[in-house]
């Protein structure tokens, strides 16, 4: 690892460190070997430590209107249960699949979340773009050493977002933030045809003793000609999901979801990996009520693996051939 800045005395860091949080944002100096051994490991546990099963909330608001005739949407705050797995572990990659169980009518259902990747210092990552659209973009190799990027699926195992940055303990917190990254809309936002099609984020995960939290700070913009890139903010939104560690629910669904349809999901990210480096990227049509047009299908594909109704070898085949079809190369 190569040092990318002079520190005048370790008692000195310290204080900077404390005293301004924004240095976060600069390169990490090479800290030695035992250091960023340390480190790394302890980003491991805590990354491992997001893995279990929760009670979670989710409160999303609407605040600062950026245009005078924009009226914020009420706040939203909604729940449910979620378990939450490490499904590949390679010591520099962390793979965690959300799975949402659910009850109807005495029923108990699984839908397959999000899915957050870790990966270590990364050379580059698949972000997002615009409307229908992630291409590869470089991390710059001086924000390199020390960080992690996330990037974060959608249900379907295409992707939704992805950032970087430094996982640090301050006031005795442990924490992550993205740099500044953009994102499609969520379901609850593409459902009412907004003005507004995209998000500027910024996302933080923290531990909390009870679990953790997972906090976005999102700019909505919408498309004008007059705006900087084009783009023209439109309102803030704040979104805080509070993960607590709960089991009093069917903990055993979700394991047995993925337990049959593990095969086949490995099958569709492998497919999606395969589309974005052979065709620079990924672009896909999307719909508003289930995100790219393929979603909807993939998911039927689990549900009926696990109901028995077709072999996963046929699934495979049918979603691997769904992806193919409906992604351009960019």
């Amino acid at each position: 690892m190569t040092k990318t800045r002079t520190f005048f005395g370790s008692a000195l860091l310290a204080i900077a460190l404390a005293a301004t949080p924004a240095l976060a944002d600069g390169p990490i100096a090479d800290r030695g070997e035992a250091v960023e051994s340390a480190m790394f490991e302890q980003d491991r546990a805590t990354i491992l430590a997001m893995a279990g099963d929760y009670k979670v909330r989710f409160d999303m608001q609407e605040s600062t209107p950026w245009m005078g005739s924009y009226q914020p949407l009420d706040r939203k705050i909604s729940g449910g249960r979620e378990s939450v797995r490490v499904i590949e572990d390679t010591g520099t990659k962390i793979v965690l699949q959300h799975l949402l169980v659910a009850e109807h009518e005495g029923e108990t259902f699984v839908i397959k979340h999000w899915r957050q990747d870790w990966e270590y210092e990364p050379t580059r990552i698949l972000a997002y773009v615009g409307p229908g659209r992630w291409e590869w973009t470089d991390v710059p190799e001086r924000m390199r050493n020390g960080r992690w990027s996330q990037t974060v699926y959608q249900v379907d195992d295409s992707p939704r977002y992805a950032g970087w940055g430094e996982w640090e303990t301050t006031h005795g917190i442990r924490r992550w933030r993205s740099n500044w990254t953009w994102r499609p809309l969520a379901r609850r936002d593409a459902v009412r045809d907004p003005i507004y099609d995209r998000y500027a984020a910024i996302n933080r995960h923290q531990l909390t003793p009870t679990g953790w939290i997972h906090w976005q700070d999102n700019t909505k913009m919408m498309p004008a000609e007059s705006g900087v890139g084009g783009l023209q903010p439109v309102v803030q939104e704040y979104v805080l999901n509070t993960y607590t560690k709960f089991d009093g629910y069917e903990v055993s669904a979700a394991d047995a979801y993925w337990s049959a349809t593990k095969d086949y999901w490995a099958a569709v990210r492998a497919k999606w990996n395969e589309i974005a480096a052979a065709k620079g990227g990924i672009a896909i049509e999307e719909e508003a009520n289930t995100g790219t047009v393929v979603s909807g299908r993939l998911l039927e594909l689990a549900n009926e693996i696990q109901d028995g109704t077709i072999a996963t070898s046929d699934a495979i085949a049918e979603a691997t051939g769904l992806i193919e079809t409906h992604t351009a190369t960019l």
